[in-house]
């Protein structure tokens, strides 16, 4: 049987180890990424944030982990359980610490149990359950993991599911007029309303690979950032020092959308792209013009994803406004072990009558789609 071990710090790992589990797609759980969290300040204990990863050896091979973290709170996870937190509390047992297995403020599908095969991806689980018991944590969490993991999980493990909006080219289109060509006539006509009112505005756009970035580009699309997380009043966690990191260890990975206007650089969204897929992350804006949000935003990813032909484009979590300019619902998943198995039992039921409740959404939304029928 292989050895678990937790390891606190990231950068304690090989990094041709680590990516050696996964296929490089997925940018996310790529070791670079994960690891310039740690070193640059992205996570600190008292934001709820501690890394644990869950690794497995035979002998001294790496044969499967998981990014993961003990948690004192469920922020930055975008997978919801604020009311189990709470019903815990009223039965007098703490639900925090935690354990959590994800990528953190990444609410974006991907590999979670990160291994050559199935058996060794049901170890992980096993040990990471094991772990959780050994420590009397309340619960692990697997969020955001990838339909093709579903199998690895047992009976102990509570599915949840819920929606986001993607874009997808299942149809082929070339270019953006074949795309909004796939459209009815009132949401063609919208869109090219949208980006014809941003044109007349003056903004040009410019895509801009890491490699290609300079330090203006990127302290730019960093005071973007924290103006859109200081307009929400919500606290960032990435760091300037985060996004020269990735420009500098994954240069054809990080993607910024900037808009200039009048000579100054005045909106951007930073992205990232993976092996068919752009994962669009954050965005902001110092000067508001007409249509600047959703150009920056939707239409130059689609306009991205058609030149490089990229088939997926995932703008973020939520908003049904997405629905309206292509982006259509697509379901997403995670993982739960409950430690008391009387809470573990009364949950199952409240899992499946959510999973009802978003697969009945979904449907409702499915019919909002913009696009003509048989397309």
């Amino acid at each position: 049987m292989p050895t678990a071990r937790i390891c606190a710090k990231l950068a304690d790992i090989d990094p041709a180890a680590w990516d050696d589990l996964h296929d490089g797609r997925n940018p996310f759980v790529a070791h670079a990424f994960l690891s310039g969290l740690e070193r640059h300040g992205c996570l600190r204990e008292e934001w709820g944030w501690t890394p644990q990863h869950l690794t497995l050896w035979q002998g001294d091979s790496l044969i499967a982990a998981a990014p993961g973290y003990l948690k004192t709170n469920s922020h930055g996870e975008f997978v919801f359980d604020h009311a189990w937190a709470h019903a815990y509390a009223r039965y007098g047992q703490d639900y925090f610490p935690k354990y959590l297995c994800a990528v953190p403020y990444s609410p974006v599908t991907g590999p979670r149990l990160l291994a050559r095969n199935d058996t060794a991806r049901s170890q992980l689980l096993a040990a990471m359950a094991h772990a959780a018991d050994g420590e009397r944590l309340s619960s692990a969490h697997v969020n955001f993991h990838t339909e093709a993991e579903d199998s690895a999980f047992g009976e102990g493990w509570l599915p949840r599911i819920d929606v986001q909006y993607h874009w997808r080219n299942d149809a082929g289109w070339q270019d953006f007029e074949g795309f909004l060509a796939a459209m009815d006539h009132k949401h063609r006509k919208n869109i090219r309303q949208e980006r014809a009112k941003t044109r007349r505005a003056g903004a040009t756009f410019r895509a801009v690979h890491g490699r290609d970035a300079s330090d203006d580009d990127l302290a730019a699309m960093y005071g973007f950032y924290l103006q859109t997380f200081a307009e929400y009043g919500n606290s960032p966690a990435l760091t300037l020092d985060f996004l020269r990191h990735l420009a500098r260890t994954m240069p054809d990975n990080l993607v910024l959308f900037l808009a200039d206007h009048e000579g100054e650089t005045i909106a951007g969204a930073l992205c990232l792209r993976g092996g068919d897929t752009l994962y669009g992350r954050y965005w902001g804006a110092a000067r508001a013009l007409p249509g600047l949000h959703f150009e920056t935003c939707y239409y130059q990813g689609i306009d991205y994803c058609l030149r490089e032909g990229l088939r997926v484009f995932e703008p973020g979590a939520q908003g049904e406004h997405k629905i309206a300019r292509g982006f259509l619902p697509a379901f997403v998943r995670s993982r739960h072990w409950i430690a008391d198995p009387d809470f573990a039992q009364a949950l199952v039921r409240w899992c499946e009558e959510e999973a009802l409740s978003v697969r009945r959404y979904a449907a409702t939304l499915a019919g909002h789609s913009p696009f003509r029928a048989g397309r």
